[in-house]
């Protein structure tokens, strides 16, 4: 089997990148089809329009409804095609980044990521995650290529709410114990192949940038400052664990994600915040070491993770809610089957139930 590592075009990072946007995607198109929230075109459109002033270039900015869905991407696609435009830009957070990616796909344009928060991996992946209306996980689309440009302005995600952040750190902190699991499977990952040595080691580089600043970043952006800490953080979030997840893989801690989209008191959370603890249930079924369980706990607690049910809104437990969200987690298509063993939803359900305890125990020390 082929080991494969694929990544964006091109990766830009820094203070104040978005005032030069313009430069950087000149050679991409010449009708640009904008993708962000309301509060987002408020915030960025001086910038980009000012960006392009002089440039022989058109821009029309569209509102995100606020769902990756069928339903959304095909109202955008629409959208674009009586404009006339050939290249997609989207500026926001993971769902935006997912829907933006899928538009360009079935448009057949370039696409343009503009993170201004660091709250997911998603931005340079080769991957949609496609949800229905209510927000509930319905599919992977696997994209031909990844984004052609990241582009990341570290001013504009250090004044993003600080939970956003965490959100990112959360989702990152999966990146590390999934590729593990791959690489010890043999599974074969997202870009099509095995993991590369590369890979895995920008996986683990995430984990370790983590550890080392990750509560120095939180405290970055509570006072709304960008320091080295933050950009070792955003590009952790963004970059290592992007490249990291897709080219090494995903494994129980994304699926178990996908089982708690069910369960309704977590549909208040984000992404990353539902996967924190589902690398901790992932350590459970590994029953890994003590003192890399410990660590984790450690990490989470200090920068504000969930390692607890009631962290994740859930203050009754239902146990069948935690079966279904333990059965969906093993969906024959989903990641589960990635782990280096076979892994049912009974073994799911136990492992949630012990990492709560296992959570709730640490928080009483």
């Amino acid at each position: 089997m082929s080991r494969i590592i694929i990544s964006t075009g091109k990766y830009v990072q820094g203070n104040g990148e978005l005032n030069k946007i313009a430069d950087y995607v000149k050679e991409l198109g010449n009708s640009f089809f904008i993708i962000a929230s309301e509060n987002g075109i408020k915030r960025t459109r001086e910038k980009i329009e000012e960006s392009f002033k002089g440039k022989d270039c058109s821009l029309h900015f569209e509102a995100f409804n606020g769902e990756c869905s069928k339903n959304e991407i095909d109202r955008l696609q629409k959208k674009l095609k009586q404009n006339n435009n050939n290249a997609v830009i989207g500026i926001g957070g993971g769902k935006i980044f997912d829907t933006a990616k899928a538009v360009a796909y079935y448009a057949g344009t370039p696409v343009v990521i503009v993170p201004t928060i660091a709250a997911t991996d998603a931005p340079c992946s080769a991957l949609s995650v496609i949800y229905t209306d209510e927000g509930v996980f319905s599919e992977y689309l696997v994209l031909p290529k990844n984004p052609d440009m990241v582009l990341v302005d570290s001013s504009i995600v250090a004044k993003a709410p600080v939970r956003l952040l965490v959100s990112g750190m959360g989702d990152a902190l999966a990146t590390y114990f999934e590729a593990r699991a791959c690489v010890r499977s043999g599974a074969v990952t997202m870009a099509g192949g095995k993991a590369t040595k590369a890979a895995f080691a920008l996986s683990k580089l995430c984990y370790d940038t983590l550890l080392e600043d990750g509560l120095k970043a939180k405290l970055s952006v509570i006072n709304k400052v960008s320091t080295k800490a933050l950009e070792n953080i955003i590009e952790a979030n963004t970059y290592l664990s992007g490249i990291g997840f897709e080219s090494s893989g995903l494994a129980a801690a994304h699926a178990i994600h996908n089982g708690f989209t069910v369960i309704k008191e977590c549909h208040e959370l984000y992404h990353g915040e539902k996967v924190a603890f589902g690398t901790l249930v992932q350590l459970i079924l590994e029953n890994s070491p003590s003192e890399e369980i410990e660590e984790v706990i450690d990490f989470c607690i200090e920068v504000g993770l969930p390692i607890t049910l009631r962290d994740l809104g859930i203050k009754e437990i239902n146990k069948d809610d935690i079966m279904k969200a333990a059965e969906v987690s093993c969906d024959k298509n989903d990641t589960m089957g990635n782990m280096p063993f076979k892994v049912t939803k009974e073994d799911v359900y136990s492992a949630i139930l012990t990492a709560d305890e296992l959570g709730k125990m640490y928080k009483q020390l």
